[in-house]
């Protein structure tokens, strides 16, 4: 029986998919080879950093124990530095007119005692600001591997549907691949070998996937440094995770168990965390965290301003959320409150009900009987009447030093309420070293126990003695002590709900159609005690204070600028605006330089957010939205920069149901579409942005719908 098909056809087919094959096997493990290309770019940024201090110690240091090496020899021969010599080999150095092969030997030693004493004080910082070639190397190794991983997965996912039977089929088409193995080929075999060209011949599907996926790991290899940059510049988090799985320790920080005593850091680090419906990555030391926090149960979470105990308590609901938990609250400052509520939504598919202001009761019965994250205030707490059986899973006090003290109402209400807690989770962003009395007075409503065994011992608070009884159950990190990749950029948007004054002061402003004035929202409202704005700012700059930080606040308008000079007096240095000359405002920032803690200076975005250096500051507070966002990035740039040795807090204050927030969502769908479609040319960076004519819009549609929340309300009575 004649085949359809020649020998050669046959053959050829059977080479196609066998070569497929063996090229999905290659690349299914494509993700250890980027690991190893990211281990040897580690090692190369290392030695490159290690030369940098090497070229610093002058060669005469291989004599420091005067051990009679001829260092004149040495830097005659053009050995200037510790660098020059680090990498010659004994033989090389020995050819040195007067230096022996002993002498040589020792030199070799003492630079290699000096290498790996350097190795241990090196951290790697990476920054945009810093695109050096070792830096792009290992970003871009990065890079790859973070998608090499899914590349790996997919490779591994084809052979294991299509391998085995792709194998069977080149077997049984073998005998076609041959005209004499053909002709002694008889009944069923001719038949099943058809059916095997015909089945090899139809995998369509498989092989436009096997294609794509391999194009894409060559496009991979080819894989421009300034999309590996932009990557880490959007992913930052993620970033230092897989360099820190990869390269422990390369971050500097060879604690593993951050700070924590050995016996209950290996508790912790077995604890199980389950993240599913978490939105966002977590660093290292955060999941540590969460881990803490699982497995005590009743903690005060201290982390330094900055590290992320929000996104810690959130996780912390999500896990418990995948192992039944249905009920939680969350007790904060009023001035946190909607912030809170849109951490929540944003960064995990836990269910928020917000108990506040009016309507609070209705609030309060929906969340009993549905469950989610009740997000309340100190206050309200007063008016949670829950049955005395009624479980809590978690209870998450924000700031807790607000119920320090006992004889206070509202601390009365939250202890009350914690009653009902089967877990809670103190959090404040204070040092309570520098106070043991607050300190003790918090662990007391946690651990009863831990709290009767300090009080003898306060005195020694600073002792490891003090800090070992207290490890299960108050938990701080410091900055330095888990960011040594750091300085970084922390962004946030600070909400704020309108108190019923200023929303009267917006809805009037919105009719006068000024523009300027519908901008400065609740800076507006006459006396700027009254503003929730001042009220987050003077939160904010209070923190900055206890963590030894000092303020930039930017706003567009002057008279914003006087509100927050009225509002912090003393603590406020003379303002930057227009009219300041280029002398003057650099007398202000010496000035500033040198001031304490908690010091603000207040500055016109235009002026003081271009061509100004303040390291000095590493909190930068945005009083409103700015229609194009290069300028609050070059306003955030004054301290984010070359020199800053701490992280960066960026805070832009935001009034919720207001032009704010359209602004906000406006030019966040701008640049996503920019993003998206657009090149990177003057042209189109002019696309995000606002005119005027668009924000007259904006004015429009906010006066609509408060006339139809009006009607609607007017209705319904």
């Amino acid at each position: 029986m004649a085949k359809a098909f020649t020998s050669k056809e046959a053959k050829r087919l059977a080479d196609q998919q066998g070569a497929l094959l063996k090229r999905l096997e290659d690349e299914s493990n494509i993700a250890e080879k980027c690991k190893d290309a990211i281990c040897d770019a580690a090692d190369r940024l290392m030695a490159d950093e290690v030369m940098k201090v090497l070229r610093t110690v002058p060669i005469e240091e291989v004599n420091r124990d005067k051990r009679g090496i001829k260092t004149k020899a040495l830097r005659d021969y053009g050995y200037k530095t510790l660098a020059d010599i680090a990498t010659a080999s004994v033989y090389t150095i020995a050819s040195v007119k007067g230096i022996s092969q002993d002498a040589a030997s020792i030199i070799r030693q003492i630079v290699k005692g000096y290498i790996d004493e350097v190795q241990k004080t090196i951290k790697i910082q990476l920054s945009v600001d810093k695109k050096t070639t070792a830096n792009t190397r290992i970003v871009t190794a990065v890079y790859k591997y973070d998608y090499a991983l899914d590349y790996g997965k997919t490779c591994r996912k084809l052979l294991s549907e299509n391998k085995e039977k792709i194998e069977q089929w080149i077997d049984e088409v073998a005998p076609a691949t041959s005209a004499l193995r053909w002709m002694l080929t008889f009944g069923g075999a001719k038949q099943r070998t058809e059916a095997a060209y015909n089945n090899l011949r139809n995998q369509e599907t498989y092989e436009q996937a096997a294609h794509q996926v391999l194009f894409e790991i060559e496009e991979l290899e080819n894989v421009p440094g300034t999309r590996a940059w932009e990557y880490f510049e959007k992913n930052p988090v993620k970033f230092f995770n897989i360099l820190e799985d990869v390269v422990p320790g390369i971050l500097g920080n060879d604690d593993a168990v951050y700070g924590l005593p050995e016996d209950l850091a290996r508790e912790v680090q077995d604890e199980a965390f389950f993240p599913e419906g978490l939105l966002c990555d977590l660093r290292r030391y955060q999941e540590w965290g969460v881990k803490y926090i699982l497995h005590q149960g009743r903690v005060l979470l201290g982390d330094e301003m900055g590290l992320g105990k929000t996104i810690q308590a959130i996780a912390t609901m999500v896990s418990l959320k995948n192992t039944g938990a249905t009920h939680f609250v969350v007790v904060c400052p009023a001035s946190v409150i909607t912030n809170w509520c849109r951490e929540v939504s944003q960064k995990s598919k836990l269910q928020v009900t917000k108990i506040h202001g009016a309507g609070r009761e209705q609030a309060l019965a929906s969340w009993i009987k549905t469950g989610g994250v009740a997000v309340t205030t100190y206050e309200t707490t007063a008016y949670f009447k829950l049955d005395e059986a009624f479980d809590v899973s978690l209870i998450i006090v924000d700031e807790a030093h607000y119920i320090k003290n006992v004889r206070a109402q509202r601390s009365a209400n939250v202890r009350k309420l914690c009653d009902h807690a089967k877990r809670l989770l103190f959090m404040t962003g204070t040092a309570l070293e520098n106070n043991v009395d607050e300190m003790i007075s918090l662990i007391q409503v946690l651990r009863p126990d831990i709290s009767s065994a300090i009080r003898g011992i306060s005195f020694m608070s600073a002792a490891p003695q003090f800090r070992e009884k207290i490890a299960p159950v108050y938990y701080r990190r410091k900055r330095e002590d888990v960011l040594t990749e750091l300085p970084e950029l922390i962004e946030k948007q600070e909400w704020c709900g309108l108190s019923e004054k200023e929303l009267e002061v917006y809805k009037q402003t919105l009719q006068t159609g000024s523009y300027p004035a519908v901008r400065q929202v609740s800076w507006n409202v006459g006396d700027v005690h009254g503003s929730s704005k001042a009220k987050r700012l003077q939160e904010l700059v209070e923190e900055a204070k206890q963590d030894g930080r000092k303020v930039i606040v930017f706003s567009f308008f002057l008279h914003t600028i006087q509100c927050i000079c009225e509002l912090f007096e003393n603590e406020c240095m003379a303002p930057i605006n227009g009219s300041v000359t280029p002398q003057k405002r650099q007398e202000i920032i010496d000035e500033f330089d040198d001031a304490p803690a908690g010091t603000i200076l207040a500055a016109q975005i235009q002026s003081g957010g271009t061509g100004l250096n303040i390291q000095s500051a590493s909190v930068v507070v945005i009083c409103e939205p700015q229609f194009k966002p290069s300028i609050e990035n070059q306003a955030i740039s004054r301290a984010y920069r070359m020199g800053q040795t701490r992280n960066v807090l960026a805070y832009r204050l935001l009034c919720e149901n207001t032009v704010d927030e359209k602004i906000t969502d406006l030019l966040k769908r701008k640049q996503e579409v920019f993003d998206a479609f657009a090149d990177k040319s003057v042209a189109a960076e002019k696309s995000v942005e606002l005119d005027d004519k668009t924000f007259g819009n904006i004015i429009k549609e906010e006066i609509d719908r408060i006339n139809a929340e009006e009607k609607a309300g007017n209705v319904a009575e």
